[in-house]
């Protein structure tokens, strides 16, 4: 019985080996996929950071275009400002300088100019045809008496 027994214990012994050695063998394996899923993790987060890198840098570069844009609108904002201004005075001197343009500035406009610049209150189309369609037509100029200048 010692021989069975020496037998029985070398077997359990070497299943005893087998299954520590299968065990690491299943937890190399383990580790060796858990390295393997942080390292695409890694890669993934890496990938992340370039694409978010690329969109601040690409983002950065258009705020740069867009204040030197504005720079520049203001700069020609500026530059109508001034030609507004020097053409202002520019008309406030030839208005002084010539009494005809008074004489001429003072005079009121003519009855079918003034309906020109008048404009009911529209708040349809309807409104608008009527308008449109009433009975304020201009007159031809070959049917207004010759005016006097």
């Amino acid at each position: 019985m010692t021989t069975l027994r020496q037998i029985l214990y070398g077997l359990c012994l070497l299943t005893a080996l087998a299954l520590l050695f299968w065990g690491q063998h299943q937890r190399l394996l383990s580790e060796r996929a858990t390295k393997l899923l942080a390292h695409e993790r890694a890669e993934r987060a890496q990938e992340r950071v370039s694409s978010q890198e690329a969109v601040i840098s690409e983002l950065q570069e258009n705020i740069q275009a867009e204040r030197a844009a504005q720079m520049r609108l203001r700069s020609q904002q500026e530059n109508i400002r001034r030609a507004l201004h020097q053409r202002e005075q520019q008309i406030e001197v030839l208005k002084n300088e010539n009494q005809q343009l008074q004489a001429w500035a003072g005079v009121p406009l003519p009855a079918a100019a003034r309906r020109l610049r008048e404009r009911p209150t529209i708040s349809s189309a309807a409104d608008y045809q009527a308008w449109l369609s009433g009975s304020r037509a201009l007159q031809l100029a070959s049917d207004q008496p010759p005016q006097q200048q």
